[in-house]
């Protein structure tokens, strides 16, 4: 029976609750205008810190009455300024709150209401605007729609402080990417809001030091004018360096090193500038301690990871600035059972912000290794590493599994971890389990990194051949996506490298001579290069290339020919010309070179071509054609006499590469011997 009775109960409470928030509606429409503020002002004393008031009212229709009254031309501006206060309470609530708002068109009518006059007003409904447009559900195209925006917000940095944090805080929130970047830096925000930075509002200057960030994020044309900025006659770079002092707030330090990592990978600070080596490394390094709140290791782990991730010899001294590689080890322990956490709420944002942590530690560790092999083997030897990493390839967390992949690629570039660690751990299956479902983000890096455990060195070869590795290349080679073509093809083509015959078999089974000459009339480059260089790798050693070339010669012939015809630079002709030198290798394949005249004449062209790498390959089939201890030699070398070739070689002996020089004199010898 107690079930039954529940739901009445929820009703009439829910009932008794609207109706005591009716009453706050109705006086909103009350003639008296005198009540009607009064009305607004209880209102806003009934919602702040009260959640469910705010949703009722919003249920009941509040919202656009309020925005109607903000508005009218008759409403004092008083009313206004009230209207646009509890407005903008309701937007601190939930986000279903600000969908609310959004759906009554709150944006064009706060935008509005900063053409007027009156101070207090504009001031009111920026803190609105900045409430509304720093939630997530907000559209930032919405602030760019009308053209007139951005200036009049220029113009409006003027008036207070208060107009100032405001503006600069929704410029930043709005700025995502380099359209917003080109839109707001045209409009003249570095001069508009370098001056901010000496003002005497601790909010103004850290949210103008937030915008100089977003603006200065990948892009060039920004921070080469950030460096000369004067403000009061010292230089930007200068002042972003006084700001990531010690003695200066944390989140002041952290977006001025911000601010100096992007305008340094933007190409408009040195690398080995002091202010880069000397300041923002140590600082972000800094922000990597115990010490710091979660939030705050985590953003520092990942900015100092974007400063040094081109740079060897940042990685270099970051490595050994704070003993970097040990600190990074305790991301992975946190909250620890002896943390000093006192603080119940911190404890329970912390434990659902863990793997941020975690995903932050790879990105830096696989920007420390990315290059040096020391760094790497520090990086491995570091406490149970290879078991956190391998732990992050299943993680829930698409963004730790990306993290992890990442640092597992970077240390796969040393030959001795491919030769150690990596074997020891059996990478690879979790690996293999990582590449079956995927998002793309994961596969491109993850395939990236077999091709490294591919490499004919890596004792990961053979079992990854065995778990069924061959089909799910294949199939990466029909992807959408060109960079996991790329991936694919480069894979089989490392696997192919030195490979048994039944392995090139396989390979060439599953991907089919039609999926292989569609690889050979991809638009993207690198897969056209890798699948010449698959290719190569197929046609090696002589019973290789005379079986596969018995059972595909007809098509491969072909493909061939139509890349040496096409319109191709020089390294993809150089890469066909070496496939048809193997071919010329084979015993029984030679004859299908020497009896397709068309192939003959084309090897015959790029012999006198101008480029001599051209030269050099068409050189390699010549000599594997006339190669006198071979069966049938002399009616090879007839048929080629008769062509010129022999004429060809005699200019060529006397070319002035010594290289091109030397091959000729020695084909010209299986003629003499």
């Amino acid at each position: 029976m107690a079930c039954l009775l529940e739901t009445p109960i929820r009703m009439s409470v829910l009932s008794e609750v609207t109706a005591s928030s009716r009453h706050y509606v109705d006086r909103l429409f009350d003639p008296d205008p005198q009540k009607v503020l009064q009305g607004v002002i209880d209102m806003k004393n009934a919602v702040i810190g009260n959640n469910k008031q705010k949703a009722n009212l919003i249920v009941l229709g509040a919202v656009p009455r309020l925005l109607y009254l903000l508005q009218q031309e008759t409403s004092s501006t008083e009313l206004k300024t009230e209207c646009a206060v509890v407005l903008g309470s309701l937007a601190m609530g939930t986000e279903n709150n600000v969908k609310s708002l959004l759906d009554c068109h709150i944006i064009p009518a706060l935008l509005q209401g900063l053409l007027s006059p009156d101070l207090k007003f504009i001031e009111a409904c920026l803190r609105c605007l900045r409430t509304i447009f720093t939630s997530p559900v907000t559209p930032e195209e919405l602030l760019y729609t009308d053209a007139t925006v951005i200036p009049h917000l220029m113009a409006l940095l003027s008036r207070s402080r208060y107009t100032q944090e405001y503006i600069c805080q929704i410029f930043s929130h709005c700025c995502k990417g380099p359209d917003h970047q080109t839109i707001l830096f045209n409009h003249g925000a570095v001069q508009n809001i370098a001056h901010l930075l000496t003002s005497a509002s601790y909010k103004v200057r850290m949210q103008a030091l937030k915008c100089f960030s977003v603006l200065a994020f990948e892009n060039p044309q920004v921070s080469m004018t950030l460096v000369n900025v004067l403000v009061d006659g010292e230089l930007l770079p200068q002042i972003f360096v006084k700001m990531l002092q010690r003695d200066k707030p944390i989140e002041m330090q952290l977006t001025s090193a911000k601010c100096l990592t992007y305008m340094c990978r933007a190409g408009a600070i040195r690398t080995d500038d002091n202010c880069i080596v000397l300041k923002t490394l140590p600082c972000l390094v800094r922000m990597c301690s115990k010490e710091r709140l979660l939030e705050e290791r985590v953003e520092g782990a990942e900015t100092l990871a974007y400063l040094i991730e081109p740079d060897v010899e940042l990685q270099r001294i970051a490595s050994i600035t704070d003993h970097l590689i040990a600190m990074l080890a305790d991301y992975f322990k946190y909250p620890s059972s002896v943390s000093a956490i006192t603080d119940i709420k911190r404890l329970d944002h912390d434990l659902k912000h863990a793997h941020e942590l975690r995903q932050a530690a790879f990105k830096l560790y696989a920007s420390l290794g990315a290059n040096d092999e020391d760094i790497r083997k520090k990086i491995i030897e570091t406490e149970n590493m290879m078991d956190r990493i391998v732990t992050g390839l299943s993680e829930s967390s698409v963004k730790v599994r990306l993290a992890a992949v990442r640092c597992l690629h970077s240390l796969s570039r040393s030959v001795q971890q491919l030769r150690t660690s990596f074997q020891d751990h059996a990478v690879w299956k979790p690996l293999m389990k990582v590449l079956q479902n995927a998002p793309d983000e994961i596969l491109v890096v993850a395939s990236s990194m077999l091709c490294n455990l591919l490499l004919e060195f890596s004792p990961s070869k053979e079992p990854i051949l065995e778990s069924g590795a061959v089909e799910l290349l294949c199939g990466l080679t029909q992807s959408e996506n060109p960079a996991l073509r790329v991936n694919g093809i480069w894979a089989l083509m490392n696997m192919a490298f030195q490979a048994e015959q039944k392995i090139k078999a396989d390979i060439l089974r599953s991907l089919s001579t039609e999926q292989l000459f569609r690889l050979l009339s991809d638009s993207d480059l690198n897969v056209l290069m890798k699948t010449l260089g698959l290719l190569r790798n197929l046609l090696s050693t002589r019973p290789h290339i005379d079986k596969i070339m018995s059972t595909h010669g007809k098509q491969i012939m072909q493909a061939v020919t139509l890349i040496l015809e096409g319109e191709h630079n020089i390294e993809v002709k150089e890469q066909t010309l070496c496939i048809l030198a193997n071919i010329a290798d084979g015993t029984t394949a030679k004859e299908l070179i020497m009896t397709n005249d068309d192939i003959l004449q084309k090897i015959k062209y790029y012999m006198g071509h101008s480029h001599v790498k051209l030269q050099l390959a068409a050189m390699f089939c010549i000599s594997n054609l006339i190669w006198n201890e071979e069966e049938g030699s002399q009616e090879r070398q007839d048929k080629l006499r008769d062509m010129g070739i022999v004429d060809i070689l005699h200019k060529l002996s006397q070319s002035p590469d010594s290289n091109l020089c030397d091959k000729a004199k020695m084909a010209l010898q299986q003629y003499l011997a």
